[in-house]
Order: structure tokens, then C-alpha cells, then sequence
């Protein structure tokens, strides 16, 4: 199958192969034909199989069908995603993905004037709504933007949109919308690149009649290779100046769980010369996307940033992601892992843990169904103990 078998217009196809992109993915033929047929799915994915063209495509070719405002309502938990999404959908419409039909987007995000956005809704009647649960909520509560006539709503990273910290405002959303449409169900699409048990509940309780489609994409380290560094917590900075200087990586992600240290950490990176900068949830939008631009463009190489401020983040060509902490779960792992090895390209998951970090690495490796390498630093290389030879 190719994308003209789902029919979408020419100059579409003209704008997908401008972009390289020649076929659907795994996940975008499950998706996209039942998303066309109406069903409303749960589906899971890795980090950079595709999720948001296989919900835009069909959803936006049907958007505005009834000529209501809004028709489609996207919902994410990060900033970054929302205009990550809403630049897709723009460029769908502006190729022709509502087959030359005119459609209107709105981006809907907190810490953006609020006022611009009720001036928006007012004189541009937008038929495609992008943003976080928090702020449409919010805009919904004053009058400003109303559901009755919303036939298809995605929730995308839905783990995280029904996380403890989010699912009350997600909630409380939609059940507005229900209110406002009397009812009548609305197309849902909600997507992960991870869907833990208590997620999936969570959002099937939402979806009345969800198809589930699980990930068959292919398990994490097709392309992935994982890598074990052991050091103690004191010394894991050092630790991280150590691999940079010796495996030289052209674009790197580095986690750390304490967001208290991503600016510390990043500070200790330039002033042993390394283009690092720091990426956390208490940056404005300003900041934050002079610090992604910059990563993108490659005057940053060195990134490194919190799990919840790193939550959709779309960049490629990262070669390695270095977890200066191995996280509690699996979950978190492949949220990390995801960053790399991207659209058939390699990459390098790199754990650097102490004694304890490591059983739980092994417990992971488990899970996951991987093999995880331990490496060493000396004399400035990244050696192999003995017979180990990924």
C-alpha cells in the first residue's frame, strides 16, 4: 500500500514525496482506514513510527463534513506537542489533505495571551482546535469556544493526558463536551508511544466501542543499541563529560529525573566548552523555543532535559540519549529510548547508574525483552569488558 491508495489529493502526494515520504508506515495503514470508516481507536506506536499524520490524514479529510465549528479537537499535554501538531495539520490542509476544501486551525495552549486566542476563536471560527486540556478547558468555561458541533476528538500522548496530574482537567473536559453534544458520542483517537494498564483503562472509559490496536512496529532496538555505564551518583557528570568526549556524538539528549539539575548540569557541560543547554518546565515559551531551535539547528549538540519537560518532543537526527538516572519503570524507559534510532536510522541508549540503577536496568532489560551492553571509560574511549562485542 502507498498513500494513493487512501485517496488522498495529488498535491498532497506532491508534498509527501517533497518531504521524502513515499509510503505509510506500520501504524499509519492499521490506522488510517478505520479512522475513515468512523471507529473510534486506541493504538500504541513507537516514538517516530508516524501517530500524528495516521489521525490527521483521515480525520482532517473528514473535518467539517457537518460545517460545524470545531469539528476535530486535538488534545495534548505539552506545549511543544501542540505546536508540533498543529503544524502537521497545517501543512495536510495547505497540500490539499481536505481536498481543496478550507479549513481553519487554532492553537490553544497555556502561558500564551488568552486574549489573542478569544479574538481567534471569534473572528477566524477556527474548524481544528490544537491544545492542552488546561487551556481549552479553561476557554470552554468562559463561553468562548463551544462542542456541540465536535465530531472527532484525539487525545494524543493519552497516557499522559490521564497521568494523576492531568487527568482531572482532561475529565472535566470531556464531560463538558458531552454536555454540550447532548450526549452523542464523538470519534475518538487517542494514541502512546507507551499505554501502561491504568492509562488504558482510563481512556477506554472515554471510548465506548474503542478498537485497540497494539504495537507491532517493530520492538524497542531494531535499530537501538543499549548501553550500561556504571558510576556512582557523585560522579556522574563527569561520567557523562567523559562518554561525550569520547564517543563525540553529533546530537544528544541527556534525561535526568531531578529537573533541579538540568540547569546545573547543563552549566557544568559549557563551561568545559561542550554547545550543551538545558531544557525545563519552568522555561517560557520564548526561551524554549530558542533552546529547541537551537538543538534542531545544531548550535546546541547537547541537550539535556527532565522526562516531564521532554514529553513530545519530535527532533531528528539524534544519535545518542544518555539517562543520567535508570528510571523506576519500563514505561519512562522507552519514552527515553524513543528519541533515538528514528526512521530506520541507528542509535544509542546509553544508562549511566550506580549499583542499584543497574538491578533495576536489569529488571527492565527483562521486561523489554532487550540485551543492554555494559561499557567502561578509560583513557578517554568507551571499552568492552572481555568478549562483549555489540
Amino acid at each position: 500500500m502507498d498513500f494513493a491508495g487512501l485517496d488522498p489529493a495529488p498535491a498532497l502526494l506532491e508534498a509527501f514525496a517533497a518531504r521524502g515520504i513515499q509510503h505509510p508506515t506500520g501504524i499509519q495503514k492499521r490506522i488510517i482506514p478505520r479512522l475513515l470508516a468512523g471507529e473510534s481507536v486506541l493504538f500504541e506506536s513507537p516514538t517516530g513510527t508516524g501517530k500524528t499524520f495516521a489521525y490527521l490524514l483521515p480525520l482532517l479529510r473528514r473535518a467539517g463534513e457537518e460545517q460545524g465549528r470545531p469539528a476535530l479537537l486535538v488534545l495534548a499535554p505539552t506545549y511543544e506537542l501542540c505546536a508540533q501538531i498543529k503544524g502537521e495539520a497545517d501543512f495536510l490542509l495547505a497540500s490539499g489533505g481536505r481536498n481543496g476544501r478550507e479549513l481553519k486551525t487554532a492553537l490553544l495552549i497555556g502561558q500564551a495571551n488568552l486574549s489573542r486566542q478569544i479574538e481567534t476563536l471569534k473572528t477566524e471560527k477556527p474548524a481544528v482546535i490544537i491544545g492542552n486540556p488546561g487551556r481549552v478547558l479553561l476557554l470552554a468555561r468562559m463561553g468562548k469556544l463551544r462542542f456541540r458541533d465536535l465530531t472527532r476528538l484525539v487525545l494524543d500522548e493519552g497516557d499522559r493526558l490521564v497521568a494523576d496530574e492531568l487527568v482531572a482537567e482532561t475529565e472535566a473536559l470531556l464531560r463538558l463536551i458531552g454536555r454540550e453534544r447532548n450526549g452523542a458520542p464523538a470519534q475518538i483517537a487517542a494514541c502512546s508511544a507507551t499505554m501502561p494498564p491504568q492509562s488504558r483503562e482510563r481512556l477506554l472509559a472515554f471510548m465506548d466501542g474503542a478498537v485497540i490496536d497494539g504495537d507491532d512496529d517493530g520492538a524497542p532496538g531494531k535499530n537501538l543499541l543499549h548501553w550500561a555505564i556504571f558510576c556512582e551518583r557523585r560522579g556522574k557528570t563527569a561520567a557523562l563529560r567523559s562518554f561525550l568526549a569520547a564517543a563525540k556524538p553529533r546530537k544528544t539528549l541527556v534525561f535526568t529525573s531531578r529537573a533541579s539539575e538540568v540547569g546545573s548540569t547543563a552549566a557544568r557541560l559549557q563551561h568545559h566548552h561542550w554547545a550543551a543547554a538545558g531544557l525545563h518546565g519552568k522555561m517560557d515559551q520564548r526561551e524554549r523555543r530558542r533552546v529547541l531551535t537551537g538543538f534542531r539547528g545544531g548550535d546546541v549538540s547537547v541537550l539535556i532535559t527532565s522526562d516531564l519537560a521532554a514529553r513530545g518532543l519530535d527532533i531528528g537526527g539524534i544519535s545518542h540519549v544518555i539517562a543520567l538516572d535508570v528510571p523506576d519503570n519500563e514505561n519512562i524507559y522507552l519514552h527515553r529510548a524513543g528519541r533515538t534510532a528514528r526512521a530506520g536510522n541507528k542509535g544509542i541508549m546509553v544508562s549511566i547508574g550506580d549499583a542499584e540503577e543497574m538491578r533495576t536496568l536489569a529488571r527492565i532489560e527483562k521486561k523489554l525483552g532487550i540485551v543492554v551492553y555494559p561499557k567502561e571509560l578509560y583513557g578517554g574511549k568507551i571499552t568492552v569488558p572481555e568478549s562483549i562485542d555489540p
